[in-house]
């Protein structure tokens, strides 16, 4: 091959390294010849997708042969009565990756700054790179966004700002009087990313519904995901709220027919599954506290979280730990990539699950 393709790619590019998903369990199982697997990698609901979703994918197969509706209009519907937001302030994503993918498109390029956080999701600095826009990491304060510190990191050169909430992997939070105190110092030029991909798993009374302030500040576009409380991970859809001239601009970079018809349909018998959303926030409430507890049985210090999921510090580098459970039949995530070589990530799984990841830990820690 004379052709040195790398060259050909765009300079934002030509440095990305692809993302990298937790392991899946078929995986694993073809390379050590196992037959039981636990993940608890990927921040999944474990259990699974609601009766109403299931349904409604079903009933979803009639359609595969027509092209998904392109404008999403029954989703939108749903979403609108259920978040107050008009349908023209809401933009559908093939997963909420989709969305923070279109704000950069949409918005940065070479000549600008996108602000995020240490510690913060990976998709923020590949996004950023993708589009040749310069990435302000601000350091973080006790695992956290310090927003205060991305507040003054904002230059003129700003287009966007990410702040996740709760933050994924560290699992920490941003109350309303912090986040709002924030979002006020900004210009109008500067978007604000509001990421609340995990936000029907927190519990604080003082953890913010942000939707309603997009009426008020037009900079904010808050993404939210249907992967985690709702179950439906591998359907990948996702939604935005913005004010209606920025939804335009997503949507004007949005791939065509983003969010195919089974994801259309069980999204929208989601967001009304109630039953669903209690049983999974009470599960997650509960087997939280059994890992938190396990740890500290162990000795181990963690971060405490709002999420469905945990970071624990082995007090080592993690990727041996993390080979060793591999080898155990049980999935989880390192995250030295994040900077935090001593920790893995832990997704909060079924009482079984935990207590048999929680043995395995505690033999590891021992050999």
């Amino acid at each position: 091959m004379s052709c040195d393709y790398i060259k050909l790619a765009t300079q934002g590019v030509r440095g990305l390294h692809a993302y990298q998903p937790g392991k899946p369990i078929e995986e694993l199982q073809r390379e050590l010849g196992l037959s039981e697997v636990i993940k608890l990698a990927s921040n999944e609901n474990p259990l699974g997708a609601g009766k109403k979703a299931r349904a409604a994918v079903r009933m979803s197969v009639a359609d595969l042969g027509r092209y998904p509706d392109g404008f999403g209009f029954t989703l939108k519907s749903v979403l609108s009565e259920a978040t107050g937001a008009p349908t023209d302030c809401i933009t559908l994503g093939n997963g909420s990756n989709d969305i923070l993918d279109m704000v950069a498109r949409g918005f940065a390029n070479e000549h600008h700054e996108i602000v995020f956080s240490e510690h913060a999701f990976a998709v923020y600095a590949l996004a950023t790179q993708a589009v040749g826009a310069h990435a302000v990491v601000v350091p973080a304060k006790d695992w956290g966004h310090d927003l205060d510190a991305m507040a003054a990191a904002v230059t003129q050169r700003t287009r966007v700002v990410f702040v996740a909430n709760p933050n994924n992997p560290t699992g920490t939070w941003s109350d309303e009087a912090s986040l709002r105190r924030f979002v006020e110092q900004l210009p109008e030029s500067v978007l604000v990313v509001i990421d609340e991909a995990y936000r029907e798993y927190v519990t604080e009374p003082s953890y913010p519904n942000s939707v309603p302030w997009v009426a008020k500040h037009a900079n904010i576009i808050v993404s939210r995901s249907f992967s985690k409380i709702h179950g439906l991970a591998g359907l990948r859809v996702g939604y935005a709220v913005s004010n209606p001239v920025v939804a335009d601009i997503m949507n004007r970079v949005r791939h065509p027919f983003n969010v195919n018809v089974a994801a259309l349909a069980g999204a929208a018998a989601a967001v009304t599954d109630v039953d669903h959303i209690e049983k999974s926030v009470s599960l997650n409430a509960e087997q939280l506290q059994v890992l938190a507890s396990g740890f500290s049985d162990l000795g181990l210090s963690f971060i405490e979280s709002v999420g469905n999921f945990i970071c624990v510090n082995v007090g080592r580098d993690a990727g041996s730990i993390n080979d060793a459970l591999l080898h155990r039949g049980i999935i989880v995530r390192p995250v030295a990539g994040y900077g935090m070589p001593n920790h893995l990530r832990i997704t909060v799984g079924l009482e079984s699950e935990n207590r048999q990841f929680l043995e395995a830990l505690e033999q590891v820690l021992n050999d």
